[in-house]
Parts: structure tokens; C-alpha cells; sequence
């Protein structure tokens, strides 16, 4: 399965859970608006950070929205580059395979934008 399709997949699998979960939904909605809208960092900043923490933690579906979120706030290849090597000292052999993941997922959508 390529990344866009995973991103797909992803965001119809988390709609018809906030359907089955709608108080959840709604409270976690409003966690990530606030944290989204609040604090002194941009948006591009804090994606970097949520997109560390899914590497750390091994959380494919994870990299691969905030690799998504990331190109529409404008990040770099090499921006990208520095966090996934922070991402690797942090969290040592299993960070390094799944930032090879983000990695692949940044060059696939940014091919697929290219053309």
C-alpha cells in the first residue's frame, strides 16, 4: 500500500471511530485544538515534535499524518532530516527503522506532488 492510500485509509478508519466514539471524539478534538491554537510554537514546530514522538513510539499511521501535516506547513526535506535524527538519538535501532518510514513516506508524497 502506498503512503497516500495509508493516509486515506487512516483518516476514514478515525472518522467512523469518532462515530462510534463521539464524546471521545469531541474531547480529543478539543485537546488538539487547544494545543493547536495555543502556546508561543508554530504549527510546523509542533508537527516536528508530534512527528518525533510517532517515531519514538513506533506509530506508523502516526508519521505518516504528521509527515502529510508537515509538507502542508511548509517543511523541508532537510528539516526533516534533523528531526528524525533527533527522533534516532532519542530512541536508538527502532527509531531508526521507523524514521526510515517517515522518510520514504516525504519523498513518496513529495514525488507524487512533483508531477
Amino acid at each position: 500500500m502506498d503512503y497516500q492510500t495509508k493516509i486515506d485509509t487512516m483518516r476514514d478508519e478515525l472518522r467512523t471511530l469518532y462515530k462510534a466514539i463521539p464524546e471521545t471524539a469531541r474531547g480529543f478534538s478539543a485537546l488538539s485544538k487547544g494545543v493547536k491554537e495555543g502556546g508561543v510554537l508554530g504549527m510546523k514546530e509542533k508537527e516536528f515534535i508530534a512527528l518525533g514522538i510517532a517515531v519514538g513510539v513506533r506509530c506508523e499511521p502516526c508519521i505518516v499524518l504528521h509527515v502529510d501535516a508537515l509538507m502542508k506547513e511548509g517543511a523541508t526535506r532537510e528539516e526533516l532530516g534533523d528531526v528524525l535524527a533527533m527522533a534516532v538519538q532519542m530512541g536508538g535501532g527502532p527509531a531508526m527503522m521507523y524514521a526510515g518510514h517517515a522518510l520514504a513516506c516525504w519523498d513518496e508524497l513529495a514525488a507524487a506532488k512533483a508531477v
